[in-house]
């Protein structure tokens, strides 16, 4: 029986010829038969050791064969820019290794970036230090990166024409080299980053640029930029040490946060206080006046400390705070000054106890530096105040310009009030200076003045400001208290000018209450005369009700201004000064506080715009009031007195008390007592309306001492208006 022919398709046996080649196809990788497919094709993959090749040429920078940096300015922002494919007729590079050469070639372009700023801006003789460094420190990178890439060439495999498979698992490949470039990637970025934004960026705003980047959660991130910052912040360091320790400023490039006013940095002190020979006229040894005067166009020791150096916010490193960056710039200031304005003898032991205090400084220890600031400060402002207060005795001089421009020595003021009375009334082109010199040296002779320090007397001078035609000698007479450097430097120019204002107004003050006080002793001592003429008893005793508030007026206004004004704040600043904290520029600010609330409240003067002066206009118009006022009464006594004498020869020739003198005789003696009464009508109540002014002004006024001066002024409502007394 004939096999059976089976319906199923054929089984080709394993072994035979067509069954081994598809076993064989199966045993190709994907990558083999796509080369195989791409080999039938016509073009096949450009191998990678070529590519790698052109890779690290890329790298350093440099077009490849097949690959090249594109045209475009390097600093594109588009990656896909950053490198072209040359076209080949045998090979073609596929997306994905393309991709990958794109994103090797980032760090060739970044490296390009970084080292074309070191070759251009490292090699000018311009960049300031803190550049310079940078430059030093991104060139060592540099040189890192070559040793990095050469590693790399010599990873590659010396068989360029061996198996692929091979070389992959013994030599250098695309992926491989992705991988061991990663790390220099972000840090190029890094540079290349810092390399951008530092144009036109240079000294502390450079040194904060970079210092921004500590502020990243990436430890990598954070490590490189304290390492970069350890390096470029070395020229700041220095500067900073020589600044903070000795009070130099080495700074060519002006980097630094403080900066030297080019017109002052060699400025020095000229004129030390301490030099005055002699005894000055007003020391008990009777020479000329010793105090130099200062030249036009020289300067000041306010000016030398204010303008010789300035502080720059902007090139204050950000990891230095304002606080102490602001400590830094006073202990700076305060050593030069001690050095150079004051010459200080124990500079030596001043600097011993810095070099103590600071060591080298360097960013890496921030507290460490903190701590050095902090007792630099603290040693160089304990210094300087020792040398104000005792080499220069300030508190003297402070003392001395509250005695004298404020006439807080009451005999002195009393004795050179009498004495130069005589003179002051005379017009004041008929003054001479030596004279009224010599009359000041008699009220400090003849007062508890002779006691103070020969240093103090001799600075005191008499002299008349700039008078117009009809003026006398009242209006041009002032006291001045010479001060120069380096005591000018608390002692400012303004600060004079403001002593100048209150000793004028003060001794206005004195001299009104003078004239009043002698005219209220006059009319006491006249009474038994005046009762020789009974019908001007009334008008006798209506002056002597307003001459009582005039002094009233004049009592309360001293007794504020001496008492409730300067004692006060005297107080204040003699606390201040017993505890020397801070330092020059906080000495400095608390004498001028103390003198502005002195100058604003004694002459009353308001803080809106435009009505500053106001009271201070009401004020003097009420002192030039008493003066008229008493010198209408001067007439009325005179005019009575003659009177008196008058009726009393009357008496004598007639043997009987005539009551009225005979018409003739009293004509014109009417007419004249008329105009006499008027202007003491006049006076009296223009005195009253200026006071009532007054005291409304002052009951609202913002400042509650000069409010509390109303109540003074007015304490039983005298001066309020009939309707609120009426209403209360």
């Amino acid at each position: 029986m004939p096999p059976a022919v089976s319906s199923l398709p054929g089984i080709v046996h394993p072994i035979e010829p067509a069954a081994r080649e598809n076993i064989h196809a199966k045993s190709k990788t994907k990558a083999e038969i796509l080369r195989e497919y791409r080999a039938k094709m016509g073009k096949s993959h450009l191998p990678e050791h070529l590519l790698l090749r052109d890779v690290l040429y890329l790298l350093q920078g440099i077009s490849g064969k097949y690959v090249r940096f594109s045209d475009l300015e390097g600093g594109s922002s588009d990656s896909d820019h950053r490198v072209v494919f040359v076209d080949d007729r045998d090979f073609i590079v596929p997306p994905p290794t393309q991709a990958l050469v794109r994103k090797l070639s980032e760090l060739g372009h970044l490296y390009s970036r970084v080292a074309t700023f070191v070759n251009e801006r490292g090699g000018e003789p311009s960049i300031g230090m803190i550049e310079q460094s940078l430059c030093h420190f991104l060139q060592g990178q540099l040189t890192e990166y070559y040793r990095m890439v050469a590693v790399l060439e010599s990873q590659m495999s010396s068989k360029p024409d061996g198996d692929p498979a091979v070389r992959e698992d013994s030599g250098l490949t695309l992926r491989r080299l992705d991988v061991w470039i990663d790390e220099w990637r972000l840090r190029m970025r890094m540079m290349s980053a810092c390399v951008e934004n530092c144009k036109g960026t240079k000294g502390g705003a450079l040194v904060s640029l970079i210092h921004a980047n500590t502020n990243n959660g990436d430890p990598f991130v954070r490590s490189f930029t304290d390492q970069l910052l350890e390096e470029v912040s070395k020229p700041f360091f220095l500067t900073l040490q020589r600044w903070l320790f000795t009070g130099d400023l080495h700074d060519p490039y002006e980097e630094f946060f403080v900066a030297a006013n080019p017109d002052l940095v060699d400025v020095q002190y000229i004129h030390p206080a301490t030099n005055l020979s002699g005894d000055g006229g007003f020391g008990g040894g009777g020479g000329t006046e010793t105090i130099v005067e200062r030249e036009e166009g020289e300067v000041g020791g306010l000016k030398l400390w204010e303008s010789k150096y300035t502080f720059r916010r902007g090139m204050l490193p950000s990891f230095v705070s304002e606080e102490f960056g602001r400590k830094i710039f006073s202990t700076g200031k305060s050593l030069n000054f001690i050095r150079y304005s004051c010459h200080d003898s124990d500079w030596v032991a001043t600097r011993s106890k810095l070099t103590k205090a600071g060591e080298t400084l360097k960013y890496s220890d921030i507290a460490g530096l903190e701590r050095s600031i902090d007792d630099a400060y603290r040693v160089a402002s304990q210094r300087l105040f020792d040398i104000f207060f005792d080499k220069f005795k300030l508190m003297n001089h402070l003392t001395a310009l509250k005695s004298y421009l404020m006439l807080g020595h009451g005999d002195f003021a009393d004795r050179l009030m009498d004495s130069l009375g005589p003179s002051l009334i005379r017009p004041a082109n008929t003054l001479y200076r030596h004279n009224l010199t010599t009359t000041l040296e008699t009220a400090i002779r003849y007062s508890n003045a002779q006691n103070d320090s020969p240093d103090v007397l001799r600075r005191l001078d008499a002299r008349m400001l700039d008078y117009q035609h009809g003026e006398i000698g009242w209006d041009v007479f002032t006291l001045e208290y010479k001060v120069d450097a380096p005591i000018d430097t608390v002692l400012g120019p303004d600060s004079m000018i403001q002593y100048q204002r209150l000793f004028n107004h003060l001794w206005k003050m004195k001299r009104v209450e003078g004239v009043l006080t002698s005219g209220w002793m006059r009319i006491s001592s006249g009474a038994k005369t005046f009762l020789r003429v009974p019908e001007y008893e009334h008008e006798w005793h209506q002056i002597r009700v307003v001459m009582a508030e005039m002094i009233h007026f004049l009592r309360q206004m001293q007794a504020f201004s001496q008492l409730e004004v300067i004692a006060c704040h005297w107080e204040i600043l003699v606390e201040f000064l017993a505890k020397k904290e801070g330092d020059l520029d906080a000495l400095i600010e608390a004498h001028r506080t103390y003198l502005d609330h002195v100058v604003k409240k004694v002459l009353l003067l308001h803080p809106k715009s435009g009505k500053e002066e106001n009271i201070l206009t009401q004020v003097r118009e009420v002192f030039n009031i008493i003066l008229q006022f008493r010198e209408a009464t001067d007439n009325f006594y005179n005019h009575t007195l003659a009177e008196s004498a008058r009726r009393t020869e009357n008496e004598i020739s007639n043997g009987v008390i005539t009551g009225v003198a005979e018409a003739s005789q009293r004509h014109d003696s009417t007419e004249v007592l008329s105009r006499i009464l008027r202007r003491i009508k006049e006076y009296g109540i223009a005195f009253s309306d200026r006071t009532f002014a007054i005291v409304a002004a002052l009951s609202s006024h913002p400042e509650q001492d000069c409010r509390f001066l109303a109540i003074r002024l007015s304490f039983n409502d005298f001066y309020k208006p009939k309707k609120d007394s009426a209403r209360t």
